[in-house]
């Protein structure tokens, strides 16, 4: 591969509810400086769902010297609304590409199951739940996907091209039948789990058989025991009707886990051809640990880092968290 890249969650809002309630600048650039030094990535891509807080953490990251792929992450909009959200970030990738920036707009991430209208279900949990469940319904759906999918990007992409100037790609999940001819770059979210892992090369060759270049948009586990095999819904095992929100049962803290997957999953994709793979993700930043085992949500965190929970002014450069065994694996692979 070409080089090393991480997400970073600058706040979007599954369900509801913000990922990352406080963002400062000045957090930001310190952290994009350790991505940069410290990790030793090349890349970062930068998700969210507010895009000024998108522009800023790209500007930061630009002037740490790492390539911006730029990707607004909204969540539970209709397609008529996502097209003008989509065309103010084309808007801002621009002006960072124009200041000299190396950028790659982004245009959504898993529209499937994030933006309402493609698959049934009121909200993006209901459509996991229904895309898990299977049905009826589901398949109706799968029927018209291609085409309402398809001329949705196709049309989100010929808008972008009119205002930013650099490659295109867009955050596919395995499951999307994405026509690829408007982008630039294929893009997936590749995580391997117990129920792909016979067939996971094969899916991965299959999106290379476009003749274009091919990014792992996100890959990663949680830091818990047996948390790889579930791979890309690691992060269900949190009940949030509780307060506070605890795990959903007894888990065992090893993250050893992320270690083995973040060594694993690198040298797979070398070997498949892919050009550049994410990390999910750098921080999980709403979900601190704690020594109490069910109150710990750093076991439900795909970051590199564990957020503590006295915040700012502890931790590793006062940053408030302090890097876990993953933090020096994907550091090491620099």
């Amino acid at each position: 591969m070409r080089g090393q890249g991480i997400n970073y969650d600058t706040g979007f809002y599954p369900g509801g509810e913000i990922s990352r309630e406080h963002f400062d600048a000045g957090v930001v650039r310190r952290e994009m400086q350790v991505i940069a030094a410290d990790l030793g990535c090349t890349a970062v891509r930068i998700t969210g769902g507010e895009p000024e807080r998108l522009s800023t953490a790209g500007q930061l990251a630009a002037a740490a010297g790492l390539e911006v792929w730029f990707s607004p992450f909204p969540c539970e909009l209709t397609a008529d609304q996502l097209a003008p959200l989509f065309a103010e970030c084309a808007d801002r990738a621009e002006h960072l590409r124009s200041s000299g920036a190396r950028v790659v707009l982004v245009t959504g991430c898993e529209l499937t199951l994030f933006a309402a209208g493609f698959l049934p279900g009121g909200t993006v949990f209901e459509r996991i739940a229904g895309l898990q469940s299977g049905g009826p319904e589901l398949h109706a759906a799968f029927a018209a996907m291609p085409a309402r999918l398809n001329g949705f990007l196709a049309e989100t992409a010929d808008a972008a091209r009119s205002r930013f100037g650099g490659p295109l790609s867009y955050a596919s999940g395995l499951w999307e039948p994405v026509g690829w001819q408007p982008f630039d770059i294929v893009a997936t979210d590749a995580y391997r789990d117990a129920g792909n892992a016979a067939g996971f090369r094969g899916q991965l060759r299959k999106q290379r058989a476009h003749g274009k270049p091919l990014a792992v948009t996100e890959f990663g586990c949680c830091g818990y025991a047996g948390a790889a095999d579930r791979g890309g819904m690691g992060w269900a095992i949190v009940d949030t009707t509780a307060d506070p929100p605890r795990l959903d049962g007894d888990y065992v803290r090893d993250e050893a886990e992320q270690v083995r997957y973040a060594r694993e999953l690198p040298a797979l994709f070398e070997e498949e051809g892919v050009d550049l793979a994410f990390w999910f993700t750098f921080a999980g930043y709403g979900y601190p640990h704690d020594p109490d085992p069910l109150l710990d949500l750093d076991m439900a965190s795909y970051g590199v880092v564990k957020m503590l929970k006295s915040g700012p002014g502890t931790g590793y450069q006062g940053l408030g968290w302090e890097p876990k065994l993953a933090f020096d694996a994907l550091a090491q692979l620099s």
